[in-house]
């Protein structure tokens, strides 16, 4: 992550768009990793799972303590495009989930064309940054640690070695688990398997909020959120498409109401703020859905 950020930076790309991408992919590799392996061994609704999961955690658990830390300002950009961009995201699964109930299909399934479709949406998400970063007069410089070009590359080289082997053990002992306490690959996926994912999104962010980065803070998450849907359930759905139980619909609703949520608390909050009591609403979402989760 800093060594990605560095290059970025040296290369004078500007904050909001290290956020969106950069940092975005970086926290996002983890899911990414697990993902496709949870896909090559046929873990369906581990895959669903920890995508939803990441995302709802990502907003109502990240932005959340966040919020309750510091209140979070919106860039504008951020919150007519961007937050907008991820509650589709969240939309395009529903729809392209429910065979059922739009088609009339004998099971709920998204399958590789679905995936080639979510694949072409982050294709057009890149281009548009693209674009930002080069129309973007943003002077805010993004505070990353400096390395020399090779050194750089060596780290992102090493990372993503670590992120390969990590990625193979969180999958295998994500499946113990289940086994062994009896519970669905979906909930381990939703709790254990997309919290730990997770973790970078959170430490990013916390320390965004603590250096008064908040635009960054919440890049973060809302590029990463998109990157969840658009690329890794793209990526994921491609080499296993992903089925859907009827509980795994409870997942995807919980998902777009905190897109929603998001959307409107920085709309009609204070200055395009998510306030602290907005976060702690949040956080108290996020803990009666894990309640919920585990009492179900």
């Amino acid at each position: 992550m800093d060594a990605a950020s560095s290059l970025a930076a040296k290369m004078g790309v500007p904050s909001i768009v290290i956020g969106l991408t950069i940092v975005a992919f970086g926290t996002s590799a983890p899911e990414l990793v697990v993902n496709v392996f949870a896909a090559a061994e046929g873990s369906s609704e581990m895959v669903l799972g920890n995508v939803l999961g990441s995302n709802i955690f990502n907003i109502l658990g990240v932005l959340g303590i966040c919020a309750v830390i510091y209140p979070l300002t919106v860039n504008k950009t951020t919150t007519l495009l961007e937050v907008p961009l991820s509650l589709l995201a969240g939309l395009c699964v529903l729809v392209m989930g429910a065979d059922i109930f739009l088609d009339g299909g004998v099971f709920n399934i998204i399958s590789r064309s679905d995936a080639i479709i979510l694949l072409l949406f982050f294709s057009i998400f890149l281009v548009y940054n693209m674009v930002l970063a080069q129309k973007s007069s943003e002077q805010e410089v993004m505070v990353t640690k400096y390395y020399s070009n090779a050194k750089a590359v060596l780290f992102i080289v090493l990372g993503l070695v670590g992120l390969v082997v990590g990625g193979q053990l969180i999958v295998t002992s994500a499946v113990e688990l289940a086994q062994v306490f009896g519970l669905s690959e979906r909930v381990i996926g939703l709790t254990v398997v997309s919290i730990g994912t997770s973790l970078p999104e959170l430490a990013t962010s916390l320390v965004a909020v603590r250096k008064k980065n908040l635009d960054i803070a919440i890049g973060n998450v809302v590029g990463s959120n998109i990157f969840n849907i658009f690329l890794i359930l793209g990526v994921s759905a491609t080499v296993l498409p992903v089925h859907l139980n009827e509980n795994s619909f409870v997942d995807i609703f919980v998902n777009i109401l905190a897109g929603l949520l998001l959307f409107l608390f920085v709309i009609i909050g204070k200055k395009g703020q998510l306030s602290q009591w907005g976060g702690i609403v949040f956080v108290g979402m996020y803990i009666g859905y894990l309640t919920y989760l585990l009492a179900v």
